[in-house]
Parts: structure tokens; sequence; C-alpha cells
């Protein structure tokens, strides 16, 4: 992990497109603003968990059904 350290209103960059700015620093809390494509996705981490977790779920519940279907048509064979 690389560690840096920005006062307010500093900013690093991830690649040509990505800048993320330290907006504001209170106690223990910093706002970060992220300038990046329209097109690139940026969630929180534990929404993007969340979501991922859903996914899974999703996923194997098409699974279990696709499984289903195929033992139906075998049967019928």
């Amino acid at each position: 992990m690389l560690v840096l350290t920005r006062k307010s209103d500093e900013s690093i960059k991830l690649g040509d497109d990505i800048t993320i700015t330290v907006i504001q620093i209170k106690g223990n809390t910093v706002r970060l603003g992220i300038d990046a494509p329209s097109d690139l996705r940026i969630y929180r981490k534990e929404l993007f968990e969340k979501i991922k977790e859903e996914n899974m779920k999703a996923a194997n519940l098409f699974m279990d059904e696709f499984a289903k279907i195929n033992k139906a048509l075998r049967s019928k064979e």
C-alpha cells in the first residue's frame, strides 16, 4: 500500500485522468473530491462490497435455476 500525506487543497493523480483532492479535514474525517471520467464507477468500499455480495447471490440463484432447468431437460431425454 502506498501511503501519502496531503494537506487540504492538495491532490494526487491516478494515471492521466483521475485526480483526488483533499477538500476538507475536520477531526478524524477527511472530505475528498474525485475528478474522473464519467464512465468510471466510483463507490465507497462498504457499498462496493455490498454490491459485490448481491451480485454473487444473484449469480448463484441463476446457476441454481440453470441447473434445475438442465436437469429437467436431461430427464426428458
